[in-house]
């Protein structure tokens, strides 16, 4: 299998003694045409875009994302519109990596297959599905395989140390840790030491594979910078938060939105 773009991404970083910078916003917010230009104003400074389908009952995510989710639905936001996003961006000279996150039931809806087929066709480059653990997810991981598609596995801080072992065998480029038991944009209820503890157990895990390993849930602007050393560092409600303050301010999301994530990039610099 050639190297895959997420791959690619994280060796870049790598080469400048960084870690990746994963953005997260969700499809079709504020709209279709606005949630293109915020991603494609992003991708100046990201590693990696990660985009959400907006879903009515996000049950991992909190209050900003909720808010991101629910204008979307709002505005009409379909299946078949978060992948036009996906095809329009993919048009850009230096394209980024495109990771949708989402959960189970909606590509359930669509039929599993033809979501692969889909995400294949439009050039999505990783899935992060929630609610669909291991070893639920075999299956489906294995078929994202053969479509080229990364399929991101998730940890926890509750993830028992056998179980954590099956998971990094099971995974392929790029692994999720999630820093805290909480919801999307919790504040850090644990110390940025004790998050990278815990994150540097698993590494030594996963030293020998070819695998990267980020670091969500809760890294924000003020914090971001203590997360330096990780393979990769995931901003996603201090986005969605940045936009729902422009549209209350009447201020253009793109442009607060494109700054903040430059500000983000400067300091993992």
């Amino acid at each position: 299998m050639s190297t895959s773009l997420i791959s690619l991404a994280f060796q870049k970083s790598k080469r400048e003694k960084r870690p990746a910078l994963l953005t997260y916003t969700v499809a079709g917010d504020n709209t279709k045409k606005k949630s293109l230009e915020i991603l494609n104003s992003i991708a100046n400074y990201a590693d990696i875009c990660e985009i959400g389908f907006p879903h009515n009952t996000p049950i991992a995510d909190g209050g900003q994302i909720q808010t991101a989710s629910y204008r979307a639905i709002k505005n009409g936001i379909k299946m078949r519109d978060i992948f036009e996003i996906v095809k329009k961006f993919k048009k850009n000279k230096n394209t980024k990596p495109i990771i949708l996150m989402g959960y189970y039931n909606m590509i359930y809806q669509y039929g599993q297959n033809k979501f692969l087929k889909k995400c294949k066709q439009v050039g999505v480059n990783g899935l992060i599905i929630v609610d669909l653990p291991w070893p639920d997810n075999m299956q489906f991981a294995k078929k994202c395989k053969k479509n080229s598609i990364n399929f991101v596995q998730l940890l926890s801080p509750t993830t028992s140390v056998e179980r954590m072992k099956k998971i990094i065998n099971n995974s392929h480029d790029m692994i999720y840790y999630i820093s805290m038991l909480s919801t999307t944009g919790g504040r850090l209820k644990i110390s940025p030491k004790n998050i990278l503890k815990n994150y540097f157990r698993i590494k030594n895990m996963i030293k020998k594979k070819k695998k990267y390993l980020v670091i969500g849930f809760g890294i924000t602007s003020k914090n971001i910078s203590s997360f330096k050393i990780s393979d990769g560092c995931v901003v996603g409600s201090e986005i969605c938060k940045k936009i729902s303050q422009s549209i209350k301010n009447k201020q253009n999301p793109v442009t607060n939105v494109s700054n903040m994530v430059k500000n983000l990039k400067r300091k993992l610099i």
